[in-house]
């Protein structure tokens, strides 16, 4: 039979090209690849992919219909001790699909190649190098361990993939964290499926795509041999010299930003058949999961909670009062089951009986029991930074829910699944630009996830200098918002004396007693204080006759967080903070300041960043006064040099001296 032909597709490339790419092939190793000492193009790699090979394609069955075909080429180079790891490779392959077959994975042609006294030898890989392990109910894992793998080995694998998800195409990565000096990828598609193709990272591709014609045989239900034609879309895309990936500080996830081609289907269009869409819009993707029962009929459950929000809301007639008694009992009834996920597992009604759930499932329990006590509230779909950025219409794209409750017109962004956050507050994981806020009619909306209001960390510091250098002083700290939140999580859990042996570590190996904290494992909107006495023998320089004091004491930067040259990706605080100190210090009997460094003020463009040191002297009373406000959550890469710039400017003046001179 032959189908009409039928083609939309989208290329967002930055090159593109009709020439013929390079030929690679596996099991063509040369001597001169082998006596390679460093990659050509960064000398500093421990191990290069010398190349990567793709190809994805479609075989037709005539009880699953068309399966898509995976197979994937790789050659690695070895250069240093630290590129040995390269050597275990493991790929996981989902298993958790309710109506298509499990994904089948296999490796093969994994061969290591040495160079031995002149002659290449090869060691083929045997059963006992592979391995496989269940990873959860969704996901399985392969993995091998190349043979004979040592510091300037040459090593060779493939795997082929075979899926009947045809929705969504796994990605094709192009950059990893050692150098890719050359990658290509085929893809055979047959015209009755859009797609939509994306490309991640900023680095320039070439693309060519023609239309082919394609016949495949099959046998029908009665074992006869049959043929299907159809046309295809074929598309090469190709590269060369991709740089490492590096891990850059202030990163919410790296993988966010690495070179990969990317395909979801839009639309499939069968000849004589109505088109069918997949997630086109946002309001196609809303209404495709709230109509999922894991979705949509959970937050229809209420009655099993009716008794317990009638026993907590006696008496109780403010709205806010109210979403905040709520929360606190589903945050303390609730414990996560650690599973992130916008469709309920085992359902919300065994979940509450269980007092465990996944992020789904608790959080669904919350917007039930604000909307019994006649609070708007819906869920808000969630993709974490580990998860990367949906950043086009997509259902795949998002793998977390929160909820959302407006009260007086103000929305307050809630999850109940952390035992730390509290209304306004989130996991710093859920802090990822965008999320969409689903209603039951199946329209929706944008959501900002990131916070606007300025999270503080305020230091007060009472301090008396002797004259050997001894500085004693009192400590008093507050941390709100985010940067309270942060400190539950990190130091929540943790013994007191394990924190106090960091913190005196930290600042250099002062000595710290009398030690109290409030709010520290609270989940409120309470700072949490903490409250010490201290005690420094080695932070103040003397020579001869004078003492040189650095102005932030044990706060003082040394080392600009901000180092390379050049930044491959965005600078994220997380949200916007304001980090302040406040110190007094009272200089030693028999002596008097020389001088005081002056005081700085930097503000960058649109007072993003704003800092600033004042320095004064009072008679035997020096008081100093720091700020640094950070306004803005994101900074774009080519933002990177004036950022850097500021934050060397700010470390300079923490390390002006006072001086102070014996009189």
């Amino acid at each position: 039979m032959r189908f009409q032909s039928f083609v939309l597709i989208t290329f967002l490339f930055f090159g593109f090209s009709k020439g013929t790419a390079q030929s690679y092939e596996l099991g063509k190793v040369t001597v001169t690849e082998l006596e390679e000492k460093a990659n050509p193009k960064d000398t500093t790699a421990p191990a290069a992919i010398l190349f990567k090979k793709g190809k994805t394609s479609f075989t037709y069955n005539k009880d699953k219909g068309f399966i898509a075909n995976h197979v994937y080429e790789f050659k690695i180079k070895i250069y240093k001790k630290e590129g040995l790891k390269w050597a275990d490779q493991k790929v996981r392959f989902y298993i958790g699909y309710e109506t298509l077959g499990e994904d089948r994975l296999e490796f093969s042609n994994a061969v290591t190649y040495n160079l031995e006294n002149g002659a290449i030898v090869k060691t083929k890989l045997d059963n006992q190098g592979t391995f496989k392990k269940k990873v959860n109910k969704f996901w399985n894992e392969k993995m091998i361990t190349m043979p004979n793998v040592k510091v300037g080995s040459v090593i060779e694998y493939k795997y082929i993939l075979k899926s009947e998800n045809i929705v969504k195409l796994p990605d094709f990565d192009f950059q990893y964290e050692i150098p890719v000096n050359y990658f290509e990828y085929k893809t055979d598609i047959p015209e009755y499926y859009i797609y939509k193709t994306l490309l991640t990272g900023s680095h320039k591709i070439e693309a060519d795509s023609k239309f082919t014609d394609k016949n495949q045989s099959f046998e029908d239900e009665y074992n006869r041999s049959k043929t299907i034609s159809y046309r295809q879309i074929s598309a090469f895309y190709t590269g060369k010299d991709i740089p490492a990936l590096i891990n850059e500080p202030y990163v919410n996830n790296i993988d966010n930003y690495k070179g990969s081609i990317q395909h979801e289907l839009e639309r499939v269009r069968y000849p004589d058949q109505p088109v069918k869409d997949y997630a086109m819009t946002w309001e196609g993707v809303a209404t495709t999961i709230f109509k999922d029962k894991s979705f949509g009929k959970e937050l229809s459950e209420k009655s099993f909670l009716q008794e317990d929000a009638r026993r907590i809301l006696t008496d109780v007639e403010s709205p806010i009062e109210k979403l905040k008694i709520i929360f606190k009992f589903v945050q303390s009834k609730m414990n996560w089951n650690e599973k992130n996920d916008y469709y309920t597992e085992q359902g919300v009604v065994k979940a509450y009986a269980d007092q465990t759930g996944n992020v789904a499932e608790i959080n669904f329990i919350l917007i039930n029991m604000l909307k019994l006590a006649g609070i708007e509230a819906n869920p808000v779909l969630v993709s974490t930074t580990g998860n990367g950025v949906p950043v086009y219409p997509t259902r795949t794209g998002f793998n977390y829910v929160i909820a959302a409750a407006e009260i007086d017109g103000n929305q307050i962004l809630l999850d109940a699944s952390n035992k730390f956050t509290w209304p306004g507050i989130l996991p710093l994981n859920v802090l990822n630009w965008k999320g969409r806020l689903i209603k039951n009619d199946g329209t929706s909306k944008e959501i900002n996830l990131v916070p606007t209001a300025t999270s503080k960390e305020i230091w007060n510091v009472l301090a008396k200098i002797d004259n050997l250098g001894k500085i004693e002083g009192k400590v008093k700290v507050q941390r709100t918002d985010y940067d309270a939140f942060v400190f539950r999580t990190e130091n929540g859990n943790k013994s007191e004396e394990n924190y106090l042996e960091k913190l005196e570590e930290q600042f250099g190996d002062i000595k710290i007693s009398n030690y109290t904290v409030e709010n520290r494992k609270v989940n409120s909107s309470d700072p949490v204080i903490e409250v010490f006495s201290l005690v420094s023998t080695n932070r103040i320089e003397i020579i001869g006759d004078r003492i040189f004091i650095n102005p932030l004491l044990f706060f003082t930067r040394t080392k600009n967080p901000f180092n390379q040259e050049i930044r491959q990706m965005p600078v994220c605080f997380g949200y916007p903070t304001q980090e302040k100190f406040n110190l007094s210090l009272e200089i030693p009997e028999g002596y008097a300041v020389e001088s005081l460094p002056k005081a700085v003020k930097i503000i960058s463009e649109n007072e993003d960043i704003v800092y600033f040191l004042n320095i004064g002297n009072l008679g035997n009373k020096i008081q100093i006064s720091s700020s640094k406000e950070i306004n803005n959550s994101i900074f774009a890469a080519d933002q990177y040099t004036g950022l850097k710039d500021l934050f060397q400017k700010m470390i300079m003046s923490q390390n002006e001296k006072i001086v102070l001179k014996k009189i």
